[in-house]
């Protein structure tokens, strides 16, 4: 369906949201195979302190279109085009009904959903047959969860968007991959006050992810043991699907 990737060397590859987490982890992981990086996220101090030699530094915001544009200039301009672009930018708070805040929920749908539109808008007349661009969604936007009024819906857009794409772009030989991890370590999912199943480090993560590319496959989903269960729930029917999910979340302190 996408492209399989597994030779890297040489490629070149622009990860968006690498400072921390899961985008951290995938540069260190893809630095050790020959990758032509570049590295974009707002604070350049976050990207210097990864010690990646040679990769191409892009500090912008992908909210600000001005700034997208600008670091994919330069990119261009010093290697001439693009083989592979990764959105791994995300924000998270837990929020329910009861807590509803809409500017913070805005804030979240903006960076988990607009952000990754805004950088398809700047990119996309660079992709080329043999690439794509890759986004990291969530499982959270397979189906509503309790907790995730904020971060559910922005992830549901972005595969659904990613769907889009796919339709588009794969006729043409231009990859369109999405990333839908379970719970990953990183400093927004310390946040939950609830335990998670299955959880990963995010060199686990960051390992997942390019065994996706090598298959070639649209969806990239781990842990397969946590993934599978929510994949399947996801096709109940919403008489079986509430109820049920109500039940292994304790329910919701909104209800």
């Amino acid at each position: 369906m996408n492209p399989k990737l597994s030779d890297w060397s040489g490629k070149r590859v622009w990860l968006v949201g690498a400072s921390s987490g899961i985008g951290a982890a995938l540069a260190q992981a893809l630095a050790g195979q020959g990758v032509r990086l570049a590295l974009s996220a707002r604070r350049l101090d976050k990207l210097q302190a990864l010690g990646i030699d040679g990769a191409l530094l892009l500090p912008c915001d992908c909210l600000d279109d001005a700034g997208l544009a600008a670091a994919r200039a330069t990119l261009v301009g010093a290697w001439g085009g693009i083989d592979l672009v990764v959105y791994l930018a995300g924000d998270y708070e837990p929020m329910s009904a009861a807590e509803f805040d809409l500017a913070r929920a805005e804030r979240i749908v903006a960076v988990n959903f607009n952000g990754a539109m805004r950088l398809a808008a700047a990119v996309l007349g660079d992709l080329r047959p043999g690439g794509g661009i890759a986004f990291v969604a969530s499982v959270a936007g397979y189906r509503g969860l309790p907790k995730a009024l904020a971060y559910g819906p922005g992830k549901a857009a972005l595969i659904h968007f990613a769907e889009c794409l796919h339709l588009d772009l794969a006729p043409k030989g231009v990859g369109v991959w999405v990333i839908n991890p379970g719970f990953v370590s990183t400093r927004l999912t310390a946040k939950n006050d609830f335990a998670m199943p299955s959880l990963l480090t995010p060199e686990q993560a960051a390992a997942s992810i390019l065994g996706g590319f090598r298959t070639g496959a649209f969806e990239i989903h781990f842990p397969k043991r946590f993934t599978c269960v929510l994949r399947l729930l996801a096709k109940l029917p919403y008489s079986f699907y509430f109820p049920l999910i109500r039940r292994i979340t304790g329910g919701s302190d909104a209800s």
